[in-house]
């Protein structure tokens, strides 16, 4: 627990290019009821994520859930910060919700 690292999922083409995606998380404790010790790790990076590359049929409902969430937590914690309105909503249209 406490540990700060970064998450960098990632596409490369062999001399090509690549695409990576890269958040900072940092682990934590999970309140447990049971005997073991759970971590997790919570994202601590907020930024959306640029959906072009991903192929939304692709993803499980699971995964699914946690793109949408994570936007809207982009969303909901960077919208307030935003004065500009053309700024507002390009993170409006950033962070909309993908269907399956």
């Amino acid at each position: 627990p406490g540990m700060l690292t970064s998450n960098e999922p990632g596409y490369y083409r062999d001399g090509a290019y690549g695409i990576r995606t890269e958040n900072l998380i940092l682990c934590t404790d999970v309140d447990y009821a049971g005997s073991e010790q759970f971590l997790r790790h919570e994202t601590l990076t907020l930024f959306p994520i640029d959906r072009r590359c991903i192929l939304v049929e692709r993803l499980s409902p699971a995964e699914l859930d946690w793109l949408n969430g994570y936007h809207a937590r982009v969303a909901e914690t960077l919208l307030p910060l935003l004065a500009d309105e053309e700024q507002k909503a390009w993170m409006r249209a950033a962070c909309a919700p993908l269907a399956p």
